[in-house]
């Protein structure tokens, strides 16, 4: 591989004044096989529950449920479509696991798209709390969405804003800030040439005015006592030590949060700090990263930040269905769904949650109005809709609320779960009909929307129709033959 000359120079000076690392082992691995990952999700599975992911043998150390994973077919594979798991790059699954984030912590992914770190984040919060996930990029935005919905987060609000309009909406308002910044991206000249071109292109100092601005911007929406974590898929020291040395110097109301011992991650210092984490591709095989973990525990700043909500707005402003009748539908089905403990359970979670946007249900963990004046891509969980049939008002589930599901909570008569070799779930993700053995005829309901699972874990809805299913999966989600 050819690598820029600019770029070999600045980093043997880094090698050299770190005389610990190997210029030569770094250099080598540019022309080596990147690694890759995957990460289950927590919130759907475990390695021992299904055959598929007894391949996964070496743990990423530094990741709770990331594997390296050199076989291709995790690209095709069924489970991905039941939001099993996340291809990922085994040194980005750092950032995320250095944030954990708890249960009802409010969290913001300002750079979030495509979602592998706001996908863990959703995992750490457990559906409770509130998941900003932010992309300012509107097509990268419907990557994160379709990710997010795939894992089954309902917690989350996905925005497409600038981090200026996000910090003054949110002031002094998040618990936990994640920020993996754009970067000139030298931690992927291996695998992408692309890379290379833009790094000639636009270089360091350019990604570092992006960077400093977005710390900025991140500052404001910290409240006292709340974590960021600054990282980049980059090696150079001017978007890595040197900037978080230039916002120590700027915001001297933070402390470095320092996480020895983790195997595989090197400690990295500047000027200011120490305590600061490097991957290196040479050492575990993943692109290398670079992460930084804050505390805020003053504040700097001569402006008091202070975060105020606004007034609820009555639900559904234009009327064509009531809130209450709307509810009504809502509940009526998910009682018709779930196992009698689930639903109580789960009614009792959502209760509050609950807003009619004209026919949409969303379970908002919010107040909405929050979001006023901002693009909004998803307002938290989106169960689907209502609509008029007759005098009655019936919900339509979302395919997003099928990938919320478990086994566990649904009624036997409402889910069909197919075995992973079975080639109708081919057929079903490829929007096709299929058509029910005997015993699947008797056992589930005979007529209505039930759940299709692949060992148990949801794929999206059916209709049944006698022994044949209408596919209701989604047609933009569908394979492609």
């Amino acid at each position: 591989m050819s690598l820029p000359d600019k770029f070999i120079s600045s980093m043997k000076a880094y090698y050299a004044s770190n005389p610990k690392l190997s210029w030569e082992d770094f250099y080598k691995s540019f022309s080596e096989m990147q690694r890759k990952g995957v990460r289950l999700n927590s919130l759907k599975v475990k390695k021992e529950d299904i055959p598929f992911f007894l391949s996964l043998q070496e743990k990423v150390p530094w990741s709770e449920n990331g594997f390296y994973a050199e076989d291709s077919a995790w690209g095709v594979s069924s489970y991905y479509h039941a939001g099993a798991f996340y291809i990922q790059e085994p040194s980005a699954m750092l950032p995320a696991e250095i944030l954990a984030p708890k249960p009802g912590d409010r969290v913001l992914d300002l750079c979030a798209a495509p979602g592998g770190k706001a996908t863990r984040l959703g995992e750490f919060l457990q559906n409770e709390g509130l998941l900003v996930a932010n992309e300012i990029s509107s097509e990268r935005a419907k990557a994160l969405l379709r990710n997010i919905e795939l894992f089954g987060i309902e917690n989350v609000v996905i925005t497409n804003e600038t981090p200026e309009k996000l910090s003054a909406a949110f002031s002094s308002f998040f618990d936990k800030i994640l920020i993996d910044a754009p970067c000139s991206g030298e931690g992927m000249f291996r695998r992408d040439p692309q890379a290379i071109k833009s790094w000639e292109k636009y270089g360091p100092d350019f990604c570092r005015e992006l960077q400093e601005n977005i710390l900025e911007q991140a500052d404001k929406m910290l409240r006292v006592g709340g974590e960021m974590v600054y990282s980049t898929c980059t090696f150079n020291t001017v978007e890595n030590e040197e900037q978080m040395d230039s916002f120590l110097e700027r915001h001297p109301g933070y402390e470095v949060i320092k996480h020895p011992n983790i195997e595989g991650v090197l400690e990295a210092n500047g000027r200011l700090f120490d305590g600061g984490m490097r991957i290196w591709p040479q050492n575990k095989g993943g692109d290398g990263h670079f992460c930084v973990h804050l505390r805020k525990i003053e504040e700097h700043n001569t402006k008091n930040h202070s975060y105020y909500p606004k007034k609820r707005k009555r639900n559904n402003n234009d009327r064509t269905y009531s809130a209450r009748t709307a509810k009504e539908a809502f509940f009526l089905f998910c009682e018709e769904m779930m196992q009698k403990e689930a639903f109580e359970q789960y009614k009792n979670t959502v209760q509050d949650r609950f807003y009619l946007f004209g026919d949409k249900i969303h379970l908002f963990p919010i107040l909405p109005e929050s979001f006023d004046g901002l693009k909004v891509v998803k307002m938290g969980g989106f169960p689907g809709t209502v609509k008029r049939k007759g005098e009655q008002v019936i919900f339509i589930p979302s395919h997003s609320f099928a990938m919320t599901f478990s086994r566990e909570q649904v009624k036997e008569k409402r889910y069909l779960s197919l075995q992973g070799d079975d080639e109708r779930v081919g057929r079903y993700l490829f929007g096709e009909t299929i058509f029910l053995k005997d015993e699947e005829k008797e056992s589930l309901i005979e007529k209505g929307y039930f759940l299709l699972m692949i060992d148990g874990l949801p794929l999206g809805w059916g209709q049944r129709n006698g022994g044949s299913v209408k596919n209701e999966y989604p047609p933009a989600w569908r394979r492609r033959k």
